[in-house]
């Protein structure tokens, strides 16, 4: 067996020390695997004193990240700081600079800028791989490069947010507010105490540009993503969507179509017998849909420390075997700056829940509105009858544009009659 694989890891919060103690616990098998052993020579982290749970009395310490990608004992700069920039970003170009390997699970910097790390990686003969970086413990990113090479990508989407999953999920089993249950989940630790960048879709929309990169040979751009996370998801149209025979779930979908690459994080209603419906609690789920193998879908955990930790040394085993394919699967100066599709093109069915006063033609007055918009009603739902009243209607429709949709969601808004802003959720027909 060669020389060991020297790395420096930089951040050793949860994925940091569980990265460190899976390689001392498994590092006779890993290191069959990689056909050399990989072992932890340098750390950084500001808080020496912390406990960890590991032993690091024999390694090198930095407390700035850019000098352990310096460090001459360190092969290999594995990144968990997390930021799109700052020490993050300086540590990975400084390792770049002096030829050296990077492993990160940053997915906020590779979303914001994957394509130009790989070209700085290239041009050094460096490696950069981030299978962390997105759905944990999920082998994502290497099935887009490697296992489905063969096929065009169509379209990729899933559950990208293992937060906002749990919260969806146990608002519709246990029949809760989304406050309550948010509140539940930063309890559990499942939630950060300003939980914005998971609830608000952000974290989600991070992980789809990096997808949708692989998946379709572009630049990565966050900026691109049209975002919306969960916050105004009522537990009534939970209830509702099932008695339709649908679940909610925030979806990240990226899709090549004729007007370019539509990239969106939204709350979606997805058929309750279809793979991702069934994908619960704090699991992701990832579909792709390919021209030769057709729909393979891909389950796991998206986060936690050891699936992560996980996820970061099945790339140091490639980087150990010598195998540092491109990042996004093609030479970086050959990806294409994708342009965007305008979110008024996408063409779907959509779910509408209204406030209404209950009084004679109110129906008539919102079919006439969807009618002049060429929408086209497919069910309605009213349960009760109490005149005078604020009651709910439900409305689904077949297929239309984004942009009529809204035109006829904006006339319907501004009737007298509607006391409340129009709820409308994108039906996904998978």
């Amino acid at each position: 067996m060669t020389e060991a694989m020297r790395i420096g890891v930089a951040g050793l919060g949860t994925v940091g020390a569980a990265l460190v103690d899976v390689l001392r616990r498994n590092g006779e098998a890993i290191a069959a695997r990689a056909g050399r052993p990989i072992e932890v020579t340098a750390v950084s982290a500001r808080d020496r004193s912390r406990d960890r749970g590991v032993d690091l009395s024999a390694v090198a310490w930095h407390d700035d990240p850019v000098g352990l990608a310096d460090d001459p004992r360190v092969d290999v700069v594995v990144e968990l700081i997390g930021g799109d920039d700052g020490p993050a970003l300086g540590a990975v170009e400084r390792a770049f600079a002096a030829g050296k390997d990077v492993v990160t699970a940053n997915k906020a910097m590779v979303a914001q800028h994957g394509a130009s790390l790989a070209l700085k990686a290239e041009s050094q003969g460096a490696g950069f791989a981030f299978e962390a970086a997105v759905a944990g413990g999920i082998p994502i990113l290497k099935a887009l490069r490697e296992g489905l090479a063969a096929n065009r990508i169509g379209r990729v989407y899933g559950i990208l947010n293992g937060t906002c999953n749990y919260i969806l999920t146990t608002m519709e089993s246990e029949g809760r507010g989304f406050g309550d249950v948010l509140a539940e989940a930063q309890a559990l630790g499942y939630a950060e105490a300003d939980p914005t960048f998971d609830v608000d879709g952000i974290d989600t929309a991070h992980k789809l540009a990096v997808i949708a990169g692989l998946a379709f040979g572009a630049a990565p751009a966050f900026g691109a993503v049209t975002v919306e996370g969960i916050r105004s998801i009522d537990a009534v149209d939970i209830a509702f969507a099932r008695e339709l025979g649908y679940r909610i779930k925030l979806l990240g979908v990226a899709a090549l179509t004729e007007d370019g690459l539509e990239q969106r994080v939204q709350p979606c209603m997805v058929p309750i017998d279809s793979p991702i419906a069934g994908v619960g609690g704090v699991l992701n789920g990832v579909v792709v849909e390919g021209d030769a193998v057709g729909s393979v879908v891909f389950e796991g955990p998206g986060a936690g420390g050891e699936a992560t930790a996980s996820a970061v040394i099945a790339d140091l085993v490639d980087l150990a075997r010598g195998h540092r394919p491109p990042a996004f699967g093609i030479p970086a100066r050959r990806l294409r700056q994708a342009p965007a599709a305008p979110l008024g093109g996408h063409v779907g069915a959509y779910y509408l829940r209204l406030m209404v006063v209950d009084q004679p033609g109110v129906l008539a007055e919102v079919a006439t509105i969807l009618r002049d918009d060429a929408i086209s009603i497919e069910t309605l739902l009213q349960r009760s009858r109490d005149p005078g009243q604020i009651v709910p209607i439900v409305i689904t429709v077949h297929e239309t544009s984004e942009a009529a949709m809204m035109a006829a969601l904006d006339r319907i808004g501004r009737l007298d009659v509607v006391r409340e802003t129009p709820r409308m959720l994108r039906i996904e027909r998978l």
